[in-house]
């Protein structure tokens, strides 16, 4: 068990190992994948060590499986004069990259 410690004198020690942290700013964080999770509410922490940068992020976890939206359906449907079918199967074949499946329908 850890014993609690002063927040000053662990920022300072912090400090002295080069440890940086910074607070960002964000309504939402998406994580893409084989699952996309979006994290709402989050508070996100930048730590840099030595030019190495990771983020902390604490908030409400959504798991989604990945895949095409019907709006980027509409878009490259939209964009090519494609069927919607069409549309789906070049967005899934591009990996979701809706440049590419227009790309690929023209």
């Amino acid at each position: 068990m850890i014993p609690a410690m002063d927040p000053k004198r662990m920022k300072g020690m912090m400090d002295k190992l080069g440890v940086k942290t910074t607070e960002i700013n964000a309504d939402e964080v998406i994580i893409k994948g084989q699952k996309n999770y979006v994290i709402k509410h989050p508070q996100v922490t930048v730590i840099d060590f030595q030019g190495n940068k990771s983020f902390q992020i604490v908030g409400e976890i959504e798991e989604k499986e990945a895949g095409v939206s019907a709006e980027d359906i509409k878009l490259v449907m939209e964009k090519t004069g494609a069927s919607h079918e069409k549309a789906k199967k070049a967005l899934e074949d591009a990996a979701g990259d809706i440049a590419q499946a227009i790309l690929d329908l023209s």
